[in-house]
């Protein structure tokens, strides 16, 4: 009787946690080789508790073949234990003492999990590695929104008149049910192993999700498919808070890409699409649908996201508003009662008159020191105050200073999070513009941003890119190389963007949705 062949057919699950990749994989290498020594073996310790022990467990003496030669097994580097307890002692003693992290690496590819890495555990990989470096991805802010106009307007009228409803306007995020809804969407369309892990760094929730483009449970791929890169997205969403960030672009580390993969794997912006339109229908339900708007905001750093588009009070309150987010400047402008807003001038002035008083106290103590010198017959060299060396600075450098000051606030500065990598700007302005027309012709403007998306033309564009843009150009203000008063909102800060289309120095937003 002929053998019958067995028979793949297409199904709606998603790929199983504990699908292995043999360790053989050069791509395991290179991706467990990201982490630090530290990092790699806190989460082999991971592994190895109780509560995931039974998911990811290692290769034990009692796993061998019956048929395997003894003395093999002797001569091997990484003998296999006979107890999970020895495979955790063994790496609670590599974690006393120094050593390379090659050496752990091999441990675990050769020694105990010489059976092959699951998915799960390299989806644990790659969460840590984005814990350790938070500025290893992009990420591109999403406001989550009603999709209905009239539903929105209900829902500000409620939260108005109802203050005991503060997070009316947010769904309420259940991870099982989230998943659920999410691999329902996705799954007519592509197979995708799903990855959901708290944050141990910032209030947030991130979700790994990697994409094959097979329908099959099991897909016949090459191994080095899911070490792919471009096939892995990223999702992160803060704690009471509209915004969702997702992964802007691929991130160049985890192996080499398969070449032999489909365009729905290859392409990240179809990939990124599909995700995105599923992930606002995952969190939609009966009476009560939303869609996911862009912000125009895209940054590495997380601590950026969530000093822009995050639960705390700063999402609004940038550029020459930061110093009442930050508290530095008591009351409100906006505060109907007896002015106690101090004006810049007051704040700036009393800012230097504590380095005045600064200055005399330190003089006091300067003098107090000389005397004691003088009595023992030693003295130190003198050094000039830091202080006082502002202090010769021309009224003109004062009053830019001044004015640089009230237009960044406390954007730009040392401690300020808000740190953007790059500020991309479309400029419509024409050379033949006449710059005393009149700057409310919305017909006109409507008509060029409408073109412009449409077209993708533009009369200039101006990319900044560094370790903290708003930082340089107030630099460059301070210096007297930019004049601070006819910059623009969005250079200063304020509007808290990093990309954007511009005319006559005011930031345009056609009224449709762009992603």
């Amino acid at each position: 009787m002929a053998k019958t062949k067995p028979v793949r057919a297409p199904t709606t699950s998603s790929l199983p946690y504990d699908l292995r990749i043999p360790s053989s994989t050069a791509s395991l290498v290179r991706t467990l080789g990201k982490l630090s020594r530290q990092s790699l073996l806190d989460l082999v310790l991971l592994w190895l508790s109780k509560p995931n022990v039974q998911r990811f467990p290692p290769f034990l003496a009692k796993d061998l073949p019956t048929n395997n030669v003894d003395n093999e097994e002797e001569t091997s580097p990484y003998p296999a234990a006979h107890s999970v307890e020895d495979v955790r002692l063994s790496y609670e003693e590599l974690q006393g003492r120094k050593g390379g992290k090659r050496e752990v690496v091999d441990r675990i590819l050769e020694g105990d999990w010489r059976h092959g890495i699951t998915l799960a555990q390299l989806a644990m990989a790659d969460i840590r590695y984005l814990e350790d470096r938070p500025a290893a991805q992009k990420w591109t802010a999403f406001r989550l929104v009603p999709a209905d106009k009239k539903q929105q307007t209900n829902k500000t009228a409620t939260s108005a008149t109802d203050s005991t409803d503060l997070t009316a306007c947010l769904p309420r995020l259940h991870a099982a049910t989230f998943l659920s809804n999410l691999q329902r969407e996705i799954s007519p369309l592509v197979k995708a192993h799903y990855h959901l892990a708290k944050s141990n760094s910032f209030p947030l929730t991130f979700l790994r999700l990697f994409i094959t483009d097979s329908p099959y449970q099991y897909p016949r791929h090459n191994s080095a498919v899911y070490m792919d890169s471009s096939r892995i997205i990223y999702i992160a969403f803060p704690d009471s808070s509209p915004f969702i960030y997702t992964s802007a672009t691929v991130s160049t580390t985890g192996g080499s890409a398969a070449t032999t993969a489909a365009p729905v794997g290859t392409d990240s912006r179809a990939l990124r699409s599909i995700v995105r339109n599923a992930i606002a229908r995952a969190l939609s339900k009966q009476h009560e649908r939303y869609e996911l708007e862009a912000t125009s905001l895209t940054a590495k750093s997380l601590a950026t996201l969530f000093a822009l588009r995050g639960p705390g009070r700063t999402n609004m309150a940038n550029g020459a508003f930061s110093i009442f987010a930050d508290a530095v400047v008591e009351g409100t402008p906006i505060d109907p009662r007896r002015p106690v807003t101090v004006s810049p001038d007051e704040y700036f002035a009393k800012d230097d008159n504590k380095s005045n008083d600064d200055d005399d106290d330190n003089d006091n103590t300067n003098n107090n020191k000389h005397e004691e010198e003088a009595e023992t017959g030693t003295e130190e060299p003198k050094r000039k105050p830091l202080q006082s060396r502002d202090s010769n600075d021309s009224p003109a450098t004062k009053k830019r200073k001044l004015i640089v000051s009230s237009r960044f606030g406390s954007s730009g500065t040392l401690g300020c999070s808000a740190a953007l990598d790059r500020l991309d700007a479309r400029l419509l302005d024409r050379f033949d513009d006449d710059d005393d027309q009149q700057a409310d012709d919305s017909d006109r403007d409507d008509l060029e941003v409408e073109g412009y998306l449409e077209s993708g033309e533009y009369a200039m564009g101006l990319s900044l890119t560094g370790t903290n843009v708003i930082a340089g150009l107030r630099k460059l203000a301070e210096l007297g190389m930019v004049d601070p008063n006819r910059m623009p909102s969005w250079m200063t800060g304020e509007d808290g963007v990093s990309s954007l289309v511009a005319r006559r120095g005011e930031r345009v937003v056609p009224d449709r949705k762009r992603g």
